[in-house]
């Protein structure tokens, strides 16, 4: 006979409370074990009953790049997903830390630009090995500085590994958790879900935070590109999903009091960070309440493109801000760790292999090959 198992880690406390009367368990001690394990790390006894499944896994890798830490958790199949904890400093000299959080192993978006594009995508995670990153940001991965267990994490961002539309249920499922007073009490303000532009995703996130409790949800797109020519080129959604398509999308997102939607824009030197490109951008930006946040361009393993310099990067700004767009430049943060935006996802675990057929193709441009299997597939020659 199997024994139902209920996976702590992504369910509420109104989900786990039924669960646990079932299994001989009083209200008061299934409240006081899973506000003990959420909000303390504790685990009554040190072992959790048959019927409560734990997706905590060992900590594989830890990478610190000043005050920026990239963690790595090795999951029961062999791959891992990648976490950074993120220090954001005030300018009233206070630091809060943000937790940039994967959602998958990989990504299918296949984005030029990005790191974890090249892996192409290995699977999907589950709520509680989403909520399981947070939980060891908090509790696993040691604060050498304080001496604590984990980080006090006060913002969760979905823009680690992965497309987290392509895994609406289990982000949605896990924002819950996050968000439970019972559990890390992060407030909906707080949280902020990323994606390339699936419409069909915006729309679902859409009517969830029309929802009671998740009215102050943050979402961010990223933008890239001032047409869908370029767009195209650099990020494959658009041929399906063009700009025209994604606007109107955004543009039918439910309005929020004191809330924009963040529009990501990485900064390419010589794709996308011309003068002109910024004009064209604001100006598709104008019927949107939005922000537009500039991310200078952190190269991947093997790019053809170099980190912009800082002047060009603050010449975008100011032009922008001078069309009336109100615009700002995110901080690099972790690039030596590959920690930063677009860096995440391990060269040696990754759905696509890369092979060489310039002699055949007469170019020099390596290109990627789909090859199933994944990490134990046979080399292609």
């Amino acid at each position: 006979m199997t024994t139902e198992q209920v996976p702590i880690l992504g369910v509420t406390l109104a989900e786990f409370i039924p669960v646990a009367k079932r299994h001989g368990m009083s209200l008061f001690d299934a409240q006081t074990l899973y506000r003990g394990f959420h909000r303390r790390g504790e685990v009554q006894g040190g072992t959790f009953p048959e019927w409560i499944s734990d997706a905590r896994r060992p900590i594989k890798d830890r990478h610190v790049d000043g005050e920026t830490v990239k963690f790595t958790m090795a999951l029961d199949d062999g791959l891992e997903t990648e976490t950074v904890v993120i220090p954001m400093c005030h300018p009233d000299g206070t630091t809060t830390r943000t937790l940039c959080v994967s959602s998958q192993v990989g990504c299918a978006m296949g984005c030029r630009f990005c790191e974890t594009a090249q892996m192409g995508l290995m699977r999907s995670l589950s709520a509680a090995e989403i909520v399981a990153q947070l939980h060891a940001a908090r509790f696993m991965i040691g604060d050498a500085a304080t001496g604590s267990p984990g980080y006090p994490i006060k913002n969760v961002v979905f823009m680690g590994m992965g497309e987290p539309m392509d895994n609406i249920d289990a982000v949605l499922a896990a924002i819950q958790v996050i968000t439970d007073r019972n559990a890390y009490e992060v407030a909906p303000i707080h949280v902020t879900v990323s994606t390339v532009g699936r419409i069909a995703g915006i729309r679902r996130y859409g009517e969830f935070v029309s929802q009671t409790g998740f009215h102050r949800l943050n979402l961010a797109v990223s933008l890239n590109a001032p047409n869908d020519r370029i767009r195209s080129e650099i990020m494959p959604i658009n041929r399906s999903e063009p700009i025209a398509d994604l606007m109107a999308a955004l543009l039918a997102f439910p309005k929020r009091v004191n809330a924009a939607i963040c529009v990501e824009y990485v900064l390419i030197p010589g794709v996308n960070d011309a003068q002109e490109h910024c004009d064209e951008v604001c100006a598709l930006l104008r019927p949107l309440r939005c922000s537009l946040n500039v991310i200078p361009y952190n190269p991947r393993r093997g790019s053809p493109w170099p980190a912009p310099e800082e002047p060009r990067v603050q010449e975008f700004v100011a032009r922008a801000i001078a069309n009336g767009q109100f615009c700002k430049r995110r901080g690099t943060k972790g690039r030596s760790a590959m920690a930063a935006c677009g860096q995440l996802g391990n060269e040696n675990i990754r759905a696509r292999k890369f092979v060489d057929l310039g002699d055949k193709l007469g170019d020099k441009e390596r290109v990627q090959i789909r090859v199933v299997g994944g990490q134990n597939a046979p080399e292609v020659t």
